[in-house]
């Protein structure tokens, strides 16, 4: 495993220049992400969150929301490397505008996508743990990313209706 710091129980830094990925570091992630509250972990490629360019390696398990949220002046890429998912794009009064069903690249579905102007979206995950690769365009400034009134906080009684609300909605799409 690469040289890494840790920022919070949810994101690690690396130590050194050159970033390296293999099976036992995602297998790692796993593990971690399990051991965190919001169920989720990313291992930044970028070691500052000042830099220009923001690639990580994130871990999601099925258990982890993921409220719908879009970005402000950035792009955004994702590649599945293990698992399924269903990215669910909003239209601004939170009806379900497209949802692509995205896999790993063995599942046959689509297993990147790039989305270069400000849609609200959200991750239903499908499988025990979603690995994806994710770039976009830093610095990283929580003001640029901006939540509905629509979609609820997490931990909160809302958030399970408001899954279950947006799963059965995407079935029509599918």
């Amino acid at each position: 495993m690469i040289l890494i710091h840790k920022e919070n129980d949810e994101v690690y830094y690396p130590d050194e220049n050159i970033v390296r990925v293999d099976v036992a570091t995602l297998e790692e992630l796993k593990k971690l992400a399990l051991l965190n509250e919001r169920q989720r972990v990313r291992l930044c490629a970028h070691k500052s969150p000042v830099e220009k360019l923001h690639e990580m390696f994130i871990v999601h398990t099925a258990e982890c929301y993921v409220r719908p949220h879009k970005h402000i002046d950035k792009a955004e890429s994702m590649a599945i490397l293990e698992g399924e998912v269903d990215l669910v794009l909003f239209h601004d009064d939170g009806e379900v505008k497209q949802v692509l069903q995205m896999g790993a690249l063995e599942t046959g579905k689509l297993f990147y996508y790039r989305m270069s102007e400000p849609i609200y979206h959200t991750l239903l995950i499908r499988t025990p743990f979603l690995v994806f690769h994710e770039a976009t365009e830093g610095p990283f400034l929580r003001e640029k990313t901006v939540f509905p009134e629509w979609a609820p906080e997490e931990n909160t009684d809302e958030q399970k209706l408001y899954i279950d609300r947006v799963d059965s909605l995407i079935k029509t799409f599918k």
